[in-house]
Formats: structure tokens, C-alpha cells, sequence
């Protein structure tokens, strides 16, 4: 059963979105900010990473996204960053996502998603992890 650890500081998203993963059988760890997030990480190594932008500060999920993967420890952690900053700031960033100095994250989606497409998004992310 994949572990998936959600770094989001709404726990009403969070919690819709534990919902969703957990009637899928798969086992979900919340963390509410950035740095709790790199603590539970380094703890439990999960086998994906949900992740907000927008937490302690307004790019705070970026910070989260290049410190690991910058770790040779966690660099292969898919990361599916979940946010709304786009209806927050009217940025987009889905173009960049990938990129590895600005966005290192393997997938990126506006909140809100519907439960489909998180799982969805969720199995095609873990697929190679087989």
C-alpha cells in the first residue's frame, strides 16, 4: 500500500483530499506547513508527496518542491504540487513544472480537483513505482 504524505496548511483541503486517497486503500499523512512536511518526510519517506505552494509564506511549496529534490535521499519522491495560487495571484505556473531550478515537481494541477483526476493524477505518478 503506497504512503502519501499531503503538505498542505488547509486542513479542510487536506482532509477532502485524505478522503479521497484513503477509499482508494491508500495510507495518508497530513503535515501542515513547509517544515513540517521535511520532518515527516525524513521520517517516513513517503512514495508521493501532495503539495501546496501557498503555506508559512506564498512560496513556500517551492522552497518544500527544490529542497527535495535536491536531496540524493528524496530527489526521487514524485511530487504532485496542488494548489491554487493561479485564483490566489493569477500566476500560472503549469508551463514551468518540471523545470528544475524553478518548479522541480513531476506533476502540477489548480485547485480545485475533482476526486477523479487526484486519483488519477496519484496512479499515473506512482505507476512506475509498480
Amino acid at each position: 500500500m503506497a504512503k502519501i504524505l499531503i503538505i498542505d496548511d488547509d486542513p479542510d483541503i487536506s482532509e477532502a483530499i485524505r478522503v479521497v486517497l484513503e477509499s482508494k486503500n491508500y495510507k495518508v499523512e497530513n503535515a501542515g506547513s513547509g517544515e513540517e512536511g521535511l520532518k515527516k518526510v525524513k521520517l517516513d519517506k513517503p512514495d508521493l508527496i501532495i503539495l501546496d505552494v501557498m503555506m508559512e509564506t506564498g512560496d513556500k511549496g517551492f522552497d518544500v518542491a527544490r529542497d527535495l529534490k535536491n536531496s540524493p535521499d528524496y530527489k526521487n519522491i514524485p511530487i504532485l504540487m496542488l494548489t491554487a495560487i493561479k485564483e490566489k495571484t493569477g500566476l500560472d505556473f503549469k508551463n514551468e513544472a518540471g523545470d528544475e531550478a524553478w518548479l522541480p515537481v513531476d506533476d502540477y494541477a489548480e485547485k480545485p480537483l475533482r476526486p477523479d483526476q487526484l486519483i488519477a493524477k496519484v496512479e499515473k505518478l506512482l505507476k512506475p513505482l509498480g
